[in-house]
């Protein structure tokens, strides 16, 4: 079956069901209808303030291919596993943007019977983080815009804060705008980014309250005047509308897994723009819920994970207490040195090479970050037999 017939097929259960299996009570619930929800993380963090952290495993992989590794689809079911014998476990994962969903990407939601659900939803609208992101961004934008307009008292020279619009719209990264010929409007360049790649959305993702992440945009540089000084967000007296506008963005989602595993769900910054991992807000109030929280970042361990326990985890003052590196064997072969169009074929030498890519990711997370790694491998069907017997042979001699 396809991913969609799988979730499709799966009975939800209720989603104050899921909330209470956690321990989350019911006036920290705002229902999205009946398999989402939003939770009220100050309220959690200060009723539980006094309880041990659990753990915290980092999801993370080796370089990324267009093929994909599967990060997401492994956090769900480490989860799900450990979960299944007993353990209290949550996930803590990034919100899909609708730019890749719709790209060659798609989803990301998981896959097969490791999916968070339901699966449309959040690869959709979801609760509308992303579009309250995309809001306050372009209300930035168009406060800058009038500001100008009615006579430019803080000098503006140089405007470099851009719009930004959740797809993948390449004709919009850069354009002209003020071309409608009113009377003090002025023209000039402008462009698009993609919502997620948005500063509001990394800087949502590394507050830890609403009066942290007003002060952190009243700090948003968005221009330069004649004597080349910046040009804040809070000189526009912008930093109160906008944090409004993310009032409710603010808080984490919950959801499910298709075993009924609690999941949280909650922002989504790009790994090669920002820092690529979900909230702090979400993550550690996840820790407070259980005792192990399953997280994820993005890209391959040498920019998400690092970027995660570079940024993140300084900022938050967290340390994994394991870490899974997901390899997959045709992203070895590709990496080997075997075509893109070609992986699916048995290829033994270009697998071997390839395993120098993930001994280097583990020396890395290893041996300079002191982590304590685990190495997972997401099979697919079109892996050999003989494919399978080299990677576990050489597995054994590095262990």
């Amino acid at each position: 079956m396809e991913d969609i017939d799988i979730a499709r097929n799966t009975k939800l259960k209720d989603i104050t069901e899921i909330a209470k299996k956690v321990g989350i009570n019911d006036e920290e619930v705002e229902q999205y209808g009946k398999y989402k929800a939003k939770i009220d993380s100050k309220k959690i963090s200060d009723r539980l303030k006094n309880k041990k952290d659990g753990k915290l495993i980092l999801v993370t992989s080796i370089n990324p291919t267009p093929l994909g590794e599967g990060k997401t689809t492994m956090a769900i079911g480490l989860a799900d596993g450990l979960t299944r014998i007993g353990e209290k476990a949550i996930l803590a994962l990034r919100e899909p943007s609708l730019g890749p969903v719709f790209g060659i990407k798609g989803g990301a939601t998981g896959g097969g019977y490791a999916q968070v659900a339901p699966m449309e939803d959040i690869n959709l609208h979801f609760t509308g983080d992303i579009h309250a992101i995309t809001s306050a961004n372009d209300l930035l934008a168009a406060m800058i815009d009038n500001h100008i307009y009615f006579g430019n008292e803080l000098g503006f020279e140089k405007v470099t804060w851009k719009r930004c619009v959740d797809l993948n719209d390449r004709q919009l990264r850069k354009i002209e705008t003020g071309l409608s010929g009113e009377k003090n409007i002025i023209q000039r360049e402008d462009g698009f980014d993609i919502s997620v790649a948005s500063e509001i959305m990394a800087i949502l993702c590394l507050s830890t309250d609403i009066k942290d992440l007003k002060r952190r945009i009243a700090n948003i540089i968005v221009g330069y005047n004649k004597e080349n000084e910046p040009i804040t967000a809070h000189d526009l007296h912008a930093e109160g509308a906008l944090t409004v506008l993310l009032k409710d963005a603010i808080n984490p989602n919950l959801v499910q897994t298709l075993e009924h595993t609690p999941a949280i769900i909650h922002g989504g910054p790009f790994a090669n723009i920002a820092h690529g991992c979900n909230s702090i807000i979400a993550t550690k109030t996840a820790m407070k819920l259980a005792d192990y929280t399953i997280t994820e970042a993005g890209f391959g361990s040498d920019l998400g994970a690092e970027k995660f326990l570079d940024i993140k985890c300084r900022k938050a003052n967290l340390k994994p207490d394991a870490v899974v590196c997901v390899a997959t064997i045709r992203a070895l072969k590709y990496h080997g040195g075997q075509a893109k169009e070609e992986v699916k074929q048995e290829n033994l030498e270009a697998l071997s090479n390839g395993l120098h890519n993930l001994n280097r990711h583990l020396d890395n997370l290893k041996n300079k970050f002191g982590l304590n790694v685990i190495v997972a491998i997401n099979k697919f069907s079109t892996d050999t037999d003989a494919e399978i017997e080299l990677l576990s042979f050489i597995g054994r001699i590095f262990r």
